[in-house]
């Protein structure tokens, strides 16, 4: 059974996110950990953040780059950060990638003519709620 620390210490993360039909639609995403959440960066007009922003559970799991889950998956809330949020969540990912995080997003940035990104929060749901 997958952890949150797997999840931390996992490279790629699958992020499960889900349609308004409820369709759960899976995209491998880079991570950083921050305290007792994670956190990842995408587009604002991407898929998943418009997803989010009608529901905000998710499906984790550790995977690779491809998106093959390497463990089970566990829920999540998300929450899309504000500006400052972001500016943060930037800094944190590109600590953890570097070089790599760099590059693609100037790629990302250059495909999309605008560069706007926005920050997610991840975090597990109480103990309670689980049950």
């Amino acid at each position: 059974m997958t952890t949150w620390s797997d999840l931390s210490a996992s490279r790629y993360l699958s992020l499960t996110t889900f349609r308004r039909n409820g369709m759960p639609v899976a995209t491998p995403v880079w991570l950083a950990p921050d305290g007792d959440d994670l956190v990842v960066i995408t587009g604002a007009d991407s898929g998943k953040a418009k997803r989010l922003r009608n529901n905000p559970a998710v499906l984790l799991a550790p995977c690779d780059s491809r998106g093959r889950l390497k463990g089970s998956q566990i829920d999540g809330q998300a929450l899309l950060e504000d500006e400052s949020g972001t500016e943060r969540i930037r800094s944190l990912i590109e600590s953890r990638y570097g070089w790599q995080y760099r590059a693609i997003s100037l790629l990302e940035r250059v495909r999309r003519q605008q560069g706007t990104q926005v920050g997610i929060r991840i975090s597990s749901p109480p103990v309670d709620a689980q049950s």
